[in-house]
């Protein structure tokens, strides 16, 4: 058995992954790509693990095991959807495909990822690792939290709920948070499309998010919505 190294970017003092995969073709294969990807988020922490083509953490750094509040011996040989939310194989699921087919070579995703009863949001990257063969040998991704998600004093943090949705609002965020479209909102909820984008406009003001998957994000991230439950359910304490 071979054992790899990749350092990661340099945001502090430098820490290595060590471990059994591809991360030594990764950092000369997709190295290229994602420079840039690195430098615009340089100033965010990233954790960085390696998978093998089945999407089982093979090897990852220390910090990446504590992010998720777990020790390597819990997270290696796992699936990397037993540390995300629920509703992750629905929205990542077609990146990992897209990857695996070689209609792309990365992707970025929104991403809820759960650290005990402490869901997080931060942004996924995956990036594709090729044999020569063409054929898919892993797939390193990288891990960034939002870094509002990880202050405990924020006004917004789990210690501070208070009700901020009315109960129309709730059951968009909840559908929207299960993946149902417009259509299949406005028939379930006897609303227009037009009053649904409404209600999902009203949202992502109020919660500060630019488009579905980053209210959804930042909705767990608030602790709004229920963990490792599905459908996923606001919270009732945050109904008015």
């Amino acid at each position: 058995m071979i054992q790899e190294t990749i350092t990661r970017p340099q945001e502090s003092p430098s820490t290595t992954v060590t471990g059994h995969g591809p991360l030594n073709s990764a950092h000369s294969g997709a190295s290229g790509q994602t420079t840039d990807l690195r430098m615009r988020r340089s100033r965010r922490h990233t954790y960085t693990a390696n998978l093998d083509p089945e999407l089982n953490v093979t090897s990852a750094d220390p910090d990446f095991y504590r992010q998720f509040g777990r020790t390597a011996s819990d997270i290696c040989g796992r699936s990397l959807y037993d540390l995300l939310h629920p509703s992750a194989p629905a929205v990542i699921g077609r990146h990992f495909t897209r990857l695996a087919e070689r209609r792309c070579n990365r992707f970025v995703e929104r991403m809820v990822g759960l650290n005990g009863e402490n869901p997080f949001s931060g942004e996924l990257i995956g990036i594709a690792v090729h044999q020569s063969t063409d054929r898919l040998a892993g797939i390193v991704v990288m891990v960034q939290p939002d870094e509002e998600a990880t202050d405990p004093a924020s006004d917004e943090s789990l210690g501070h709920r208070k009700p901020i949705l009315s109960k129309l609002d709730a059951l968009v965020l909840e559908g929207v948070a299960s993946g149902a479209s417009t259509v299949q909102l406005a028939a379930r909820l006897y609303l227009s499309r037009q009053g649904v984008e409404y209600h999902v406009g009203l949202m992502l003001r109020k919660l500060k998010a630019p488009n579905r998957a980053a209210l959804v994000a930042r909705a767990h991230s608030m602790g709004m919505l229920t963990v490792g439950h599905w459908p996923p359910r606001v919270l009732p304490e945050f109904v008015k």
